[in-house]
């Protein structure tokens, strides 16, 4: 039974570390670095120095928002001589082409055949002249100052990439999906934040996120989180992730949790996969910090704690009945008991679409780990396609 309760301890620290216990690592290591460290803060540029940028866009089948995409691009706080909107289309056989026409400030390439996403941004890059590089994505709202915050955080020569910050519109009655995701997405932009005033933030989200065009490296074409990899490589090249809060993405939530669920399970998937694809940053002699945060950030969520999570409970029924402290080992079980019910409640009130942020957190999170190790399945399924699949959905956030 020794053996028995130091894989359930274990289980537990590592649980805890990758959920609560980084961030709580992080902000203190942040804080003792900014007390011998005060961060250096870079002059805004004036309007004749700002540099020529593209907006890049991927779409596929997007007719219902190209419009509202590109008044949202024209509306942005940026000399409009210096801006470029490209769309890369690959496939859409919709009316996205035909509404873009009518837009003259866009700049559209297309091709017939459908190779996936990643595919049309190896493509599309290729005519891509700007020196920076701005994604986003076409059912996402930008706010009004984005660009800007997002050019000056570039003003770092150590700055590769920027990431933007993702949030969840507010909607007059939130489902589990909408309203446990942005819950979700408030908690990892404070990670975020923290993590790149460490040293550097831990990859970036297609919504938002720029990267300087003479860094961009193309990807296999079966790539599921083209953002992750893009962003991580620049950062294994020596390069720092910024991320900029005050320039943020805004989209709607899931329409619901079946829909979430796809997401989430190709999300897993592309995180294993990244692992895989990134196993050089593994190494801790080499990349230091930056294997610090990919492995707490990343690694952990992906890959071990969703199934020690699910092991705690059957470890912790034995250790009741034969461990040395039944008291104690009954409430934990009490706990976990009481954590997996109010997410199952959380599951019946979402099937009768009743609000309840409290339950739906619970929910949510048992939600994300049960994809997690799905995603292994879907990862194995795959394997082989390298052609990749592109989800209409639109919403491959990480």
């Amino acid at each position: 039974m020794r053996t028995l309760e130091i894989v359930f301890w274990i289980s537990l620290f590592i649980v805890f570390y990758t959920y609560i216990g980084y961030g709580i690592v992080l902000y203190i290591l942040v804080k003792i670095k900014e007390t011998f460290r005060k961060p250096i803060h870079y002059p805004i540029p004036p309007d004749e120095e700002l540099p020529e940028l593209t907006l890049f866009i991927a779409a596929y089948n997007e007719e219902d928002v190209v419009d509202e995409k590109m008044q949202n691009c024209l509306d942005l706080d940026y000399p409009t001589e210096k801006m470029q909107i490209f769309w890369v289309t690959d496939g859409s056989n919709d009316h996205t082409n035909e509404r873009l026409s009518r837009w003259p400030q866009a700049t559209v390439l297309h091709q017939p055949q459908r190779q996936g996403k990643t595919a049309a941004l190896n493509r599309g890059m290729k005519f891509v002249k700007t020196p920076l590089v701005i994604f986003t994505d076409a059912n996402t709202h930008l706010n009004r100052e984005a660009l800007r915050e997002i050019v000056h955080a570039f003003t770092n020569p150590k700055v590769g990439c920027v990431a933007g910050e993702k949030r969840i519109a507010v909607q007059s009655k939130d489902n589990a999906a909408s309203g446990g995701e942005g819950i979700y997405w408030k908690y990892e932009s404070t990670l975020k934040a923290l993590d790149s005033r460490l040293y550097s933030a831990v990859g970036a989200a297609g919504e938002l996120f720029a990267v300087r065009r003479e860094l961009f490296e193309d990807m296999r074409t079966d790539t599921l989180l083209d953002d992750f990899i893009l962003s991580l490589r620049i950062a294994m090249h020596g390069y720092t992730i910024a991320y900029c809060a005050t320039a943020y993405a805004t989209e709607s939530g899931s329409a619901d949790m079946q829909e979430e669920e796809k997401r989430k399970v190709r999300i897993a998937a592309g995180g294993l996969q990244s692992i895989w694809r990134l196993r050089p940053l593994l190494n801790p002699f080499r990349y230091g910090w930056l294997n610090f945060q990919y492995v707490s950030h990343r690694v952990l969520r992906w890959s071990i704690t969703p199934i020690l999570l699910f092991l705690l409970l059957p470890l912790n029924v034995i250790l009741l009945f034969t461990g040395n402290c039944p008291l104690f080992y009954a409430i934990i079980l009490g706990l976990q008991v009481l954590f997996y019910l109010m997410g199952i409640w959380g599951y019946i009130l979402s099937r009768r679409h009743i609000k309840n942020k409290i339950l739906f957190i619970p929910y949510y999170f048992l939600f994300m780990n049960v994809n997690v190790i799905r995603g292994f399945r879907y990862l194995s399924k795959r394997k082989g396609n390298s052609s990749g699949a592109w989800e209409k959905s639109r919403r491959a956030g990480k």
